[in-house]
């Protein structure tokens, strides 16, 4: 989660102190990722130093403000037009945790994935239903409309997350399951038995034998021509 663009996203609108841009950012993302006033100054106290805002004045209060400079504005265009780098995907401590319970002996993991699933729904439900409330907020044309807007894409981002968690502990479960049952399973079951070729009699050739004539099966003689 990208701290430093996002602020620099909101002086991009207009000069703003440290708390303002906390109180801004989280209404943008719906506190999903809540922020600390500390943690909003020292990044924008690094920004400062790299050249992507500069002190700009004091407001009525006596705030200080900062305002986003050409090289902030370069910055900020270059985080939109790149993609996103997945070459080092964040630590999920979840896949952690399942990495670690496989073969751990006093872990059920199938205990783990079950109640790990029951949270996941949960939340899937919760996002659900803050979502409702979003899209009604955005159809209602409300002044903030633009928050709500940014709150519902949050929110199904989040929706299509916890739907993926979900098919993802399914088939960790169903992984397991078939990894538990012995390799030499199918290899111990009997095959079916095979029909033997005849086995011919002693002294008899290759050559199949005629049948016999039966009852029915008059044998043929040659005609003796009288003179």
């Amino acid at each position: 989660m990208s701290i430093r663009h996002g602020l620099l996203a909101l002086l991009e609108r207009g000069p703003r102190y440290g708390s303002q841009l906390r109180t801004e950012f989280e209404s943008r993302t719906g506190s999903t990722w809540p922020l600390n006033v500390g943690q909003v100054y020292t990044t924008l106290a690094r920004l400062e130093r790299d050249g992507l805002v500069a002190p700009g004045g004091e407001d009525s209060a006596g705030h200080t403000l900062y305002a986003i400079t050409d090289s902030g504005r370069t910055e900020l265009r270059e985080w939109y037009e790149r993609p996103v780098d997945r070459a080092n995907p964040p630590r999920d401590e979840l896949s952690i945790k399942l990495a670690m319970a496989v073969g751990a002996p006093s872990v059920d993991i199938r205990a783990v994935i079950q109640s790990q699933r029951h949270a996941t729904i949960k939340a899937m439900q919760d996002y659900t239903r803050l979502k409702a409330t979003a899209l009604a907020a955005v159809e209602s044309g409300r002044s903030r409309e633009r928050d709500d807007v940014a709150w519902l894409l949050v929110l199904e981002q989040l929706i299509f997350q916890t739907e993926a968690e979900a098919r993802w502990l399914d088939h960790c479960e169903a992984r397991l399951v078939r990894l538990s049952q012995p390799a030499d399973r199918r290899a111990a079951q009997p095959e079916p038995p095979q029909a033997e070729p005849p086995v011919a009699a002693a002294g008899e050739d290759a050559v199949t034998a005629s049948p016999a004539p039966t009852a029915t099966t008059r044998p043929r003689t040659a005609r003796t021509r009288r003179g």
